[in-house]
C-alpha cells in the first residue's frame, strides 16, 4: 500500500527537473498525479507514465488556474494535494534588472504558488481536507541573491504562512520546502565549472550537492497523512548550507 493510494494531486513543472521526480515518486506511491506544465511535448511524455496525466497551465495566469482546478475537480472528483513547484531562476546581475525582467520573475514564481492556492485550496476546504507543498529556496532564509529571484522566493514563504493560517481551520494543510542546489536542467551550468562546483559542495556541510529525489521524498512527507498535525513548518532541503 502507497503513502498517497486513491489521493489526486497536481504538481506544477511536473514534466521536467524536480516536478518530474516528483510526479514519478507520487504515482509510485499510489496517487492519481496531474502533471501541469507550460511545455506539452514534455506534457505528452508525462501522460505516457502510468497514472499520470498531463494538463498544459501557465501559472503566471488566472485564467488557466481557474479552469485546471475545474477540471480536476470534475475529471476525478476531488483534489487532495498541490505542489506548487514550477518556477524560473535568472542569472543577470542586479545592476542590469529591470522592472520587466521583475515582473516576469513575481508573475511566475510569486503569483503562481498565490493563484495556485487561491483556485484549489476551496476544492480541498469543500471536503475539509487537502495538503498544499510550496516550493521556495535556500536563498528566502539567508543574505544570498539581490535579485527577483530570491524576491519571489521569499514571497513563497510569505504566502506559505498566510495561507497555513487562513485554510487551517478549513482542514487545509500548507508547508514550504527551501532547496538549496540542486542538480537539475535548471542548473545544469553548474557542471560546466569544476570550480564553481567543487566550490559550492566544500561550502555545503553535507559535501555534496542536492538530488531531485531529495526534494520530491521531502514533498511526499508533507504532501502525505504522514504530517497530518503538520502546517505552517519550513523544511529546509539544503545539505547544511543555510545553517552556517
Amino acid at each position: 500500500m502507497g503513502k498517497l493510494d486513491r489521493k489526486v494531486a497536481i504538481i506544477t513543472g511536473g514534466a521536467s527537473g524536480i516536478g518530474e521526480c516528483m510526479v514519478d515518486l507520487f504515482a509510485q506511491e499510489g496517487a492519481i498525479v496531474i502533471a501541469a506544465d507550460i511545455n506539452e511535448a514534455a506534457l505528452e511524455r508525462a501522460s505516457q507514465k502510468t497514472n499520470v496525466h498531463g494538463m498544459k497551465l501557465n501559472v503566471a495566469s488566472d485564467e488557466d488556474w481557474q479552469a485546471l482546478a475545474k477540471e480536476v475537480s470534475e475529471r476525478f472528483g476531488k483534489i487532495d494535494i498541490l505542489v506548487n513547484n514550477a518556477g524560473i531562476s535568472s542569472e543577470k546581475p542586479f545592476a542590469e534588472t529591470d522592472a520587466q525582467d521583475w515582473q516576469k520573475m513575481l508573475s511566475i514564481n510569486g503569483f503562481g504558488p498565490f493563484a495556485g492556492m487561491k483556485h484549489v485550496a476551496p476544492y480541498m476546504a469543500a471536503r475539509n481536507k487537502g495538503s498544499i507543498v510550496n516550493i521556495s529556496s535556500y536563498t528566502a532564509l539567508i543574505g544570498q541573491g539581490f535579485n527577483p529571484y530570491s524576491a519571489s522566493k521569499g514571497a513563497v514563504r510569505a504566502l506559505s504562512k498566510a495561507a497555513a493560517t487562513t485554510f487551517g481551520r478549513q482542514g487545509v494543510r500548507v508547508n514550504a520546502i527551501f532547496p538549496g542546489i540542486v542538480e537539475t536542467p535548471m542548473t545544469q551550468a553548474l557542471s560546466t565549472s569544476k570550480d564553481l562546483l567543487g566550490r559550492l559542495i566544500q561550502a555545503t556541510p553535507l559535501q555534496r550537492l542536492g538530488q531531485a529525489i531529495d526534494i520530491a521524498q521531502a514533498a511526499l512527507f508533507l504532501a502525505s497523512d504522514d504530517s497530518s498535525y503538520i502546517t505552517g513548518s519550513e523544511l529546509v532541503v539544503d545539505g547544511g548550507y543555510s545553517a552556517q
